[in-house]
C-alpha cells in the first residue's frame, strides 16, 4: 500500500483552486496597475520590444474554440517558442467567460471600458514595472507553479478558471 491510498489526498485540488485564485488576483491587480498587455497583436509587439518587462504570458482559450481556430493554434505556438527563450512564465487558462468577467469592467487607472467592441483575451502578459512598487503575492504563487509544473515536465501549465 501506498501513502495516497492510506490516506486520502486532495492537495492536487487545493494546489488547483489556490492557483486560480492567484491567477485571477494577479489578473485585476495587474489590469488596476497598468501592468496588463492584452491581445494576441498586442502582446507580440509588447515582447518584441520589451521581452524583459514580461513576468507572465497567459494563453487562454475554451476547449471548442481551440479546435476550431488553426490560427490561433500558430499564434499560441508563436508565442511559446519567444516565451521559452526569454525565460518567460507561460500558463494554458481555459475559463473565457471567467476571464472577460474578471477584467471587462474597468481598464488602467480605473477608468471604464467604453470600447463596443470585445477585447482579444487570448493572450495577456504581465508586465513588471521597473519599480518595486508592486509585489504581488498572486505573481508569486503563479511563478512557483510554472515553474513546479516545469520540474514535471510539464512545460505549459494549465489551469480552468471556473464561471462564477
Amino acid at each position: 500500500m501506498t501513502l495516497e491510498e492510506l490516506v486520502p489526498c486532495d492537495n492536487t485540488e487545493k494546489k488547483m483552486k489556490s492557483v486560480c485564485e492567484a491567477v485571477e488576483q494577479l489578473l485585476v491587480a495587474a489590469q488596476r496597475q497598468g501592468c496588463l498587455t492584452v491581445g494576441v497583436y498586442e502582446s507580440a509587439k509588447l515582447m518584441n520590444v520589451d521581452p524583459d518587462s514580461v513576468v507572465l504570458c497567459l494563453l487562454a482559450v475554451d476547449e471548442e474554440e481551440e479546435a476550431e481556430e488553426i490560427a490561433l493554434q500558430i499564434h499560441f505556438t508563436l508565442i511559446q517558442a519567444f516565451c521559452c527563450d526569454n525565460d518567460i512564465n507561460i500558463l494554458r487558462v481555459s475559463g473565457m467567460e471567467r476571464l472577460a468577467a474578471l477584467l471587462e469592467g474597468d481598464t488602467p487607472a480605473g477608468t471604464p471600458n467604453t470600447n463596443a467592441e470585445p477585447r482579444d483575451l487570448h493572450c495577456l502578459l504581465v508586465t513588471n514595472p521597473h519599480t518595486d512598487c508592486w509585489k504581488s503575492q498572486g505573481l508569486a504563487e503563479v511563478a512557483s507553479y510554472c515553474e513546479e509544473s516545469r520540474g514535471n515536465n510539464q512545460w505549459v501549465p494549465y489551469v480552468a478558471l471556473q464561471a462564477r
